[in-house]
């Protein structure tokens, strides 16, 4: 068995629902797949001593699920206040207008199509909530619309699909951008090193307790397939689909179809910087 310390971000052991931090509880939702891995991490935050929450991607349209959230708000003395998104995914926010109606809360959002109320979310706001404070960070790579919260009081920062608590994530061609991507990277690595983050808190998988270890493989990992991306070219794979099956070899065929994103995405990238 690998010890989860040499894995990459220190991925936390045990059941994924629960307390992460001190302002920071999963509940996590059913539906787990090849893409979701465990299922969708819904969050809720608060201030320990405030009996407001914000919820950060309430996930499928699972009434079951939307009502544990805000039974496990509750049974904690909290009242859901307001509802975040990190992107428009379904897995993530799918169910934010039957939960925006059983609380009674807006829904925050980059995109204008997923906001319920007069309030949107962009690069630098800051969310105040019963005394906590969330800092907007823009995300842009694996949607258009992505956005991460920095929690500065945990140390934390909620990275929705931009980074997983185990595996990498897709960059979705062609609303996501690897060019973009590596940008929110290297972002996330400055609030690492500047900030001192060091806690992942997920959209998919196990917390991260060395953000700054998981933001750097994410990066050597993107620089690595770009490579083989690159010299696939070289040899003659042209088509997505011949990369695909040249590069992503040792990878489970069930995940081609989203590699064919990424390939995509890399292929758009290598065009633009004029390297093939």
């Amino acid at each position: 068995m690998t010890d989860a310390t040499a894995l990459p971000g220190q991925p936390r052991g045990g059941v994924l629902s629960g307390p992460a931090t001190a302002r920071a509880v999963n509940v996590l939702a059913p539906n787990p797949s090849a893409m979701t891995l465990d299922g969708t991490n819904t969050w809720i935050l608060s201030e320990p001593d405030s009996d407001l929450a914000v919820v950060v991607d309430p996930g499928p349209l699972d009434d079951g699920h939307l009502r544990h959230v805000i039974g496990t708000a509750e049974q904690a003395g909290k009242r859901v206040a307001l509802t975040l998104l990190t992107h428009g995914h379904p897995d993530h926010a799918e169910g934010a207008a039957r939960f925006a109606e059983l609380t009674g809360t807006k829904v925050r959002a980059l995109d204008p199509a997923l906001r319920l109320g007069d309030e949107g979310l962009a690069a630098g706001d800051v969310v105040t909530v019963g005394g906590l404070e969330l800092r907007v960070v823009p995300a842009p790579g694996h949607t258009a619309d992505s956005l991460c919260f920095h929690l500065p009081a945990d140390r934390a920062v909620l990275t929705g699909d931009t980074v997983l608590g185990r595996g990498t994530t897709v960059v979705a061609h062609p609303d996501g951008r690897l060019g973009d991507y590596l940008d929110t990277l290297r972002r996330l690595r400055s609030l690492t090193v500047d900030d001192g983050v060091h806690t992942v808190l997920p959209g998919h998988g196990p917390v991260l307790d060395d953000a700054q270890g998981a933001v750097e493989y994410y990066l050597a990992h993107r620089a690595h397939r770009l490579a083989q991306v690159e010299t696939a070219v070289e040899d003659g794979y042209r088509t997505p689909p011949e990369v695909v099956a040249h590069v992503y070899a040792d990878v489970d065929r069930s995940l081609w179809p989203a590699a064919e994103l990424s390939v995509r995405a890399q292929l758009e990238y290598l065009k633009d910087h004029g390297l093939i």
